[in-house]
């Protein structure tokens, strides 16, 4: 086995067991760190593939925006804890449809990949050179008032959130009942 598949498997064996792991557990913050770990995996096979922008957006969006954004939506809404065992679906009812979902994806996944219609010649032409340096300077050149305006936007709906999520239930009925 050589080193680059044998880095490629330690990659995929990292970022598929904590996704399986994370989906297994009943805790749900646990679960949302280990979905973390989940996608800076990702992140590292994007850096290990060569295309560093994409690991930085990866890094950049999801384990910084997105992880962020469910830990306080789960941290801030979550009044009583609630265990899986209060679920009215048996147990052995979930892994089955976990087992036929994981098949059907598996199934439209490789679908998707045999009918791809793969090009039969090479070309020896070098691919355009596209740096982090070039990407950076397309990206906040033209657009950097949109991104910082969008950014903006986002941080205010997080905010709002949480100021809404924030209020305790029976101060929004002692409210009501007043007037």
């Amino acid at each position: 086995m050589s080193l680059p598949f044998f880095i490629f498997l330690l990659i995929a064996l990292v970022t598929l067991g904590s996704a399986a792991v994370a989906l297994a557990l009943k805790n749900i913050i646990r679960a949302a760190l280990l979905l973390i770990v989940s996608w800076v995996g990702i992140a590292v096979f994007y850096l290990w593939a060569g295309a560093e922008f994409v690991a930085f957006a990866q890094v950049l969006v999801y384990v910084g925006a997105i992880s962020m954004v469910v830990l306080f939506g789960v941290v801030l809404t979550r009044r009583t804890p609630v265990s899986v065992a209060d679920t009215t679906v048996a147990p052995s009812m979930r892994v089955l449809a976990g087992i036929a979902s994981g098949g059907l994806v598996a199934l439209v996944v490789l679908w998707g990949i045999l009918r791809t219609d793969l090009p039969q010649t090479y070309s020896n032409a070098a691919a355009p050179v596209a740096t982090m340096r070039t990407l950076g300077l397309e990206l906040m050149g033209q657009y950097a008032g949109a991104i910082l305006i969008v950014g903006a936007l986002l941080t205010a709906a997080l905010l709002g959130s949480i100021i809404l999520a924030a209020h305790d239930k029976n101060e929004i009925t002692s409210e009501n009942t007043k007037q």
